[in-house]
């Protein structure tokens, strides 16, 4: 009979996460494999996640609850799930992880729903915790763990940040495990890239510091990966079980590592994978002709870049100045469209400045540049985002925005509200220098750029009607008449239209 020291880890569903194999609790199981026992429960795949969680801890087996924690939609699970559990099971011990436990620890703390939060990785953190708890340690006994936060008499106590691990000395991921729950077939799925997609994390961190990005605080500018030849061993085992076509790479900047990725890029090559994957403008530039020529080579389709803005002083103000220009935004785009893989950029528009005609000003700029960046490579994906401010303290980003009014929730269960749910996806933020009227010109900017360029990942639109729906809008675009696009609105309703930002790539 077991003993009452299992633990349940979960992952509470995501809006666009449904085929993504669950890699954060993966990560977790992997670190105490042969220290307690465990249990996945995916969100994701589950009708009733709550059910199947009340089924377990109903057996008197589970002793702890451990949940990866996004901003948005999973929060919607996250907080009200645990606070049922702290109600009515008040013997469990609950840990939470992920971006939204780090960088908003003192409200989760202070809700009195969550006991543990593990700050970043968790491998070596988790399994030293564990043990200590099991041995009967508890409040100052804990401050030697790295990466943990938790309270002791009422205060927050946040113990030092530890190195990141090398990556390839990890344990495996438990895919096994996983498979006895939630079929592995069941996280493959169709996208643009391919009939039969994987979603991997292959590097944890990145060795930036932009003061607008959640995983500076977490990171602080550190990033690891696995090794090329680790990467392919996964890859081949997935391609030799479950016949893989195409493959996401989910990591915050795959690409960090020129040599890891031109090595990666070398041994995937030929084996008919398409890939995609996040990296920096001014990192992926450094690579040479011959280098880009392979990626291409190997499968790569697409890169998600964070371009920003076309600004040079608003990206000195995000800390990617001096390596990050306006010009080799422009420069790049065009250099991907000579070597065929699409250039996915990202801006952030909507950020503060001293006056609200200064903030127009700079969105009216910025619609300008994406236009500019269209007529260099059309071919080249946007994605628009509002500026969300990040708990990055002590940066002059963050100094401005408080300064000017802004504040967090300081209730856990405020974040369930609608509005802070769009502020998490980075679609209709609750910020002071904001006004309705330019959040409604971004987001109309926004419809007639999909009607005129209709997202290539979005493989359904495509025929007849992508062509009704770029000759609907192109009067728009040609124009600037963004105003009521109902029109284009409607189409997209009815077809369905997918923006990969928040709907992901996947095919329902």
């Amino acid at each position: 009979m077991r003993t009452k020291n299992s633990l349940i880890l979960f992952n509470p569903r995501s809006a666009n996460q449904k085929h993504r194999i669950p890699n954060s609790i993966l990560q977790v199981g992997a670190s105490i494999d042969g220290i307690l026992p465990y249990t996945f429960v995916d969100g994701n795949m589950e009708t009733d996640p709550l059910e199947t969680i009340k089924k377990l801890l109903d057996t008197g087996q589970y002793k702890y609850f451990g949940s990866t924690v996004m901003p948005g939609p999973q929060l919607r699970q996250a907080i009200p799930y645990t606070k049922y559990i702290r109600e009515n099971y008040p013997e469990v011990t609950i840990f939470w992880g992920g971006y939204f436990a780090s960088n908003q620890y003192k409200v989760a703390l202070n809700s009195g729903f969550v006991d543990y939060i593990i700050d970043a990785q968790a491998d070596i953190a988790f399994p030293t915790l564990v043990k200590a708890l099991e041995a009967g340690k508890a409040g100052e006994e804990l401050k030697d763990i790295p990466n943990l936060i938790y309270k002791v008499d009422g205060e927050i106590i946040r113990n030092k940040k530890d190195k990141l691990p090398n990556q390839d000395e990890l344990p495996a991921l438990p895919y096994g495990k996983l498979n006895e729950s939630y079929p592995l077939e069941n996280y493959i799925a169709k996208t643009f890239m391919g009939e039969r997609t994987l979603s991997y994390h292959s590097s944890f961190g990145c060795p930036f510091t932009c003061s607008f990005c959640a995983v500076v605080p977490l990171y602080n500018a550190r990033w690891k990966g696995k090794s090329a030849d680790n990467i392919m061993s996964d890859v081949k085992w997935f391609k030799d079980k479950y016949d893989i076509d195409a493959i996401e790479f989910h990591d915050n900047n795959f690409f960090t590592s020129r040599r890891r990725t031109v090595e990666f890029a070398a041994k995937i090559n030929g084996m008919g994978i398409s890939w995609w994957g996040e990296g920096r403008i001014d990192t992926i530039n450094k690579y040479s002709d011959d280098d880009l020529a392979l990626l291409r080579d190997s499968g790569l389709k697409m890169i998600f870049l964070g371009a920003e803005t076309g600004n040079d002083e608003v990206l000195s103000q995000m800390d990617k100045g001096g390596t990050q220009s306006a010009q080799q935004i422009r420069s790049f785009a065009a250099r991907m469209q000579k070597f065929g893989i699409i250039p996915e950029y990202s801006f952030v528009l909507g950020m503060p400045a001293d006056s609200e005609e200064q903030v127009m000003r700079q969105i009216d700029s910025d619609i300008a540049f994406i236009k500019e960046i269209k007529s260099i490579n059309p071919n080249t994906e946007i994605i628009i985002y509002l500026y969300s401010p990040v708990p990055t303290e002590g940066t002059e980003l963050y100094e401005t925005i408080t300064s000017q009014g802004f504040k967090f929730p300081e209730n856990l269960e405020d974040w369930l509200s609608p509005s802070w749910e769009n502020f998490d996806l980075r679609k209709n933020p609750l910020t002071p220098w904001l006004t309705p009227q330019m959040v409604d010109k971004i987001r109309n900017f926004e419809t007639v750029l999909n009607g005129a360029y209709p997202t290539q990942s979005d493989f359904k639109i495509t025929g007849w009607k992508k062509k009704v729906l770029q000759k609907t809008a192109s009067w728009r675009y040609k124009t600037g008449v963004y105003h009521y696009p109902y029109e284009i609105k409607a189409m997209h309703k009815f077809w369905k239209y997918r923006q990969p930002e928040i709907q992901g790539f996947y095919s329902e």
